[in-house]
């Protein structure tokens, strides 16, 4: 069953997700505008997975590709 579940996960990798250091400059119903670290970006709220308050910084749990 081991090997099954390793080779599952070679061939069906998941999406890597990361805790995102952002500022919050506007929020809308939907979408939430962050000032990243590369650039500013609309992010819809369905697709922030958590949000924590870590040194009087948000950071949002997102997948790798919504940053990009």
């Amino acid at each position: 069953m081991l090997g099954l579940f390793s080779l599952y996960t070679l061939v069906c990798p998941e999406e890597r997700r990361l805790w995102v250091k952002v500022r919050i400059l506007h929020e809308t119903q939907k979408a939430v505008l962050v000032d990243l670290p590369i650039s500013k970006q609309w992010i819809p709220k369905s697709r922030i997975d958590g949000i924590r308050i870590k040194d009087k910084n948000f950071e949002f749990f997102l997948k790798e590709s919504i940053i990009s």
